[in-house]
């Protein structure tokens, strides 16, 4: 993203837990329903479980939950942070602050470590998970956006009008290779914060309340969830775009962010009807 399109892109701080156990078809468990290759994408909203507080100044980047808690990238130059979180009460347990010149962006959990994009100045940053230490960085070309892993690789987001996602070697973070995120043939743009859940990627679509729901073998967009109306209009006045996911494997959680936002929801997902 550019300069601009900070002062224009609300601050990413609401963390909304999504469940997305509404829609599970009948002969497959989990928290996905079955997605049909051939048919348009399906769309989704949802409702409100529960609600959490969340620190309204922390401009969410990228998100990742582990053992009980909530890891955070948060951006901004000379705000920029790692940061580990309560998720019942929002209280920062934990934080490193970035060097101003950094612009924190995706954030994920690999092993013992946790690895955080920046956006414009093409290097990345590796930390012991539990001290936050800086272990080392690396370089990539463009921007850094989002970022999530598969069990075997990173999978990068660079927000461009390609829509392609980037593969990343989780030892070396080298790039192993792109595919282009499609709907119906086109490509998505402005892809932003991902995250893995049973073997799909979620994609925050940029400067807008969507999340993209990803077949990643072909690229393919199978749904859409709408969150908008998650904030109240007088609160969206104060606050920055939806943004930043993560996927509580145990208890099927989805954990879904914004810039600046005041609270964190649980939601559940509703199919809805074309």
């Amino acid at each position: 993203m550019t300069l601009s399109m900070v002062t224009f892109r609300w601050s990413r701080v609401l963390s909304v837990v999504v469940s997305l156990s509404a829609c599970v078809s009948a002969d497959r468990g989990g928290t996905l329903p079955p997605a049909e290759q051939s048919a348009p994408a399906a769309a989704y909203g949802y409702q409100i479980v529960k609600t959490y507080p969340h620190d309204s100044r922390a401009y969410t980047q990228g998100l990742v939950y582990r053992d009980g808690v909530l890891f955070e990238s948060t951006g901004l130059h000379g705000r920029s942070t790692l940061r580990k979180v309560r998720l019942e009460t929002g209280e920062v347990l934990q934080q490193y602050q970035l060097e101003p010149r950094y612009f924190g962006e995706g954030l994920v959990d690999w092993g013992g470590q946790l690895i955080q994009l920046t956006w414009q100045t093409n290097v990345g940053f590796v930390y012991d998970l539990n001290s936050f230490k800086p272990l080392r960085q690396f370089a990539y070309s463009g921007e850094g956006w989002g970022l999530t892993h598969d069990g075997k690789r990173l999978i990068m987001s660079d927000g461009q009008p390609s829509g392609q996602l980037r593969y990343l070697d989780p030892a070396s973070l080298k790039e192993l290779g792109r595919i282009t995120i499609r709907d119906q043939g086109r490509p998505v743009a402005m892809l932003n914060e991902l995250e893995i859940v049973r073997g799909e990627i979620l994609a925050n679509i940029y400067q807008t309340d969507r999340i993209a729901r990803i077949d990643p073998a072909s690229g393919r967009v199978i749904g859409w969830i709408d969150l908008s109306g998650l904030l109240s209009a007088a609160e969206r006045r104060d606050t920055d775009v939806l943004n930043g996911i993560a996927y509580d494997t145990a208890s099927d959680r989805l954990f879904v962010t914004g810039k600046l936002w005041p609270r964190l929801f649980e939601i559940r997902l509703e199919r809805r009807l074309r």
